[in-house]
């Protein structure tokens, strides 16, 4: 696939053709939103002390106060990112639509639609930068379920509160489920790419597991030729590749009945691993920990072993 090499990650500014403007314009009125939503996660700085304080002294009112005036803004700043996911999803089965639809194979929809191929590279490569900041930032969780506590405490005292307009019950559920995974951004594209399949019973699979590994090949491939890095312009591109090598490994390894560890896989997930284990350490540890629990088939028996000790 010569063709795709040049098209999927140099030209960055792919235009898109009248078909595919509908879509891209979609998409791209999400992608637009991404880098503040990174920038307010980077800058997540957690509210651990207040809380520490509020619990240590619990008829301090002034401290509870503290707390949770620092807590409510943190809440809301989580809920934007929630709410980030949703639309991401909807972005992704969007040009899932688009990149596999018949006529044409995946490598043809690929070629024909590089500007949605670039957008499809974009949400990946966002989606594993968001994790990798998430992973690292353990207050999200202590300050959500303090909120949590402090909010049923409060419902039992009958306070009333305004910020229960904003984060209500089950809204409190479902991004609590959500901040649960490791990989939280990773988990929602899974679980919409294994929806679309699900949803799309006419649609012949391959389409959707081609289309992924691929995408999963080009990575590999230009990431592992000297003559392709050396045209890489920054190592910014270097970790875009491997973000969306991985990122897609991860959402076939979900919708492949027998995922993409299996022999019979179409990626070749030796030479993808290889590849990420040749890089510094640190630019990776974030994509080998996301393929080892985001995966759904690593541990399965069908999977050989010298992949799951690559991965130890």
């Amino acid at each position: 696939f010569p063709l795709l090499l040049n098209c999927f990650l140099f030209v960055s500014d792919a235009q898109p053709t009248d078909c595919e403007r509908e879509v891209w314009n979609q998409v791209n009125a999400v992608l637009q939103e991404s880098e503040s939503i990174l920038s307010g996660l980077q800058a997540y700085k957690g509210a651990g002390q207040e809380i520490r304080d509020a619990i240590q002294n619990p008829n301090d009112m002034l401290l509870q106060e503290r707390a949770w005036n620092s807590v409510c803004p943190l809440v809301i700043r989580l809920k934007k990112f929630y709410a980030f996911s949703l639309k991401l999803e909807e972005a992704l089965q969007s040009l899932l639509e688009s990149l596999t639809c018949p006529p044409y194979t995946p490598t043809q929809h690929l070629e024909r639609e590089q500007a949605l191929a670039k957008q499809f590279a974009e949400i990946l490569h966002f989606t594993l930068r968001f994790d990798e900041l998430k992973m690292r930032i353990p207050a999200i969780q202590n300050d959500f379920s303090y909120y949590r506590r402090t909010i049923s405490r409060n419902r039992l005292n009958n306070m009333n509160l305004d910020i229960e307009n904003e984060v209500n019950n089950e809204m409190a559920n479902r991004m609590s489920l959500f901040y649960a995974e490791a990989t939280p951004m990773l988990k929602t594209l899974s679980t919409a790419t294994t929806n679309f399949v699900t949803e799309n019973k006419t649609l012949p699979l391959e389409n959707t597991t081609d289309c992924l590994s691929t995408m999963a090949s080009v990575c590999k491939v230009m990431l592992e030729t000297p003559e392709y890095t050396s045209r890489f312009n920054s190592e910014d591109t270097l970790l875009f590749c491997m973000r969306v090598m991985v990122g897609v490994i991860i959402l076939y390894d979900h919708v492949h009945p027998n995922g993409a560890f299996n022999k019979s896989s179409k990626i070749d997930m030796k030479g993808c691993i290889k590849v990420l284990k040749d890089q510094p350490a640190d630019n990776v540890e974030g994509l080998l920990n996301a393929l080892k629990f985001t995966t759904k088939h690593l541990n399965d028996e069908s999977t050989p072993k010298n992949i799951r000790t690559m991965l130890q």
